[in-house]
């Protein structure tokens, strides 16, 4: 029981004690120290309303589809001035576990398609599709508002500024032919 006096959902499904003919419905919501360890391991300034909530639905035979809804508010240091930016986070997350996926075998291969598969385990640890789903969606270099990242060219004084030669730029033909043909 939480000190709300509600029972807490699960967190980890076993897929074989699963209903095979419907849905299963989850709602997690981190407790306070569950969420300062996400905050920690993402390396956050804060992190307040969590939420991973949806369904895993059996596919026909031993396949899954996980499909949720994530909510977040997260707190970074602004890129560019520290300043700590807050950005809120709905993202739709969907996994499929595949009894048939098979692991690529070489050092290097090309990215599936379905980047949403993965080999079917026997336990779906929805905390851990929560840090995942989070971890993705945060934004890579937050920026505070108004800040803006500016062009920076390094020439002597009293020097012209550079010009780009036209055959270093093949989109800025296309552009003014562009200009051209619509005007």
């Amino acid at each position: 029981m939480t000190s709300q006096g509600r029972k807490r959902a699960p967190t980890r499904l076993r897929l074989g004690a699963l209903p095979t003919r419907a849905p299963t419905e989850f709602d997690i919501v981190p407790d306070a120290g569950a969420t300062e360890a996400l905050r920690d391991r993402l390396g956050l300034d804060a992190l307040r309303k969590v939420r991973l909530s949806g369904q895993i639905t059996p596919m026909g035979g031993d396949d899954w589809h996980l499909a949720a809804r994530l909510g977040a508010t997260v707190v970074q240091p602004c890129a560019v001035t520290l300043e700590p930016v807050t950005t809120r986070i709905e993202e739709e997350v969907t996994r499929r576990y595949l009894a048939d996926w098979v692991e690529p075998d070489e050092a290097e291969a090309e990215m599936p398609e379905d980047d949403d598969a993965e080999p079917l385990p026997d336990t779906v640890d929805l905390m851990r599709v929560l840090e995942e789903a989070l971890a993705l969606s945060l934004p890579a270099f937050p920026r505070a508002p108004g800040v803006v990242l500016g062009e920076i060219e390094a020439r002597p004084p009293g020097a012209a500024p550079i010009e780009a030669d036209p055959a270093e730029r093949p989109f800025a033909a296309l552009a003014e032919l562009k200009k051209r043909l619509d005007g």
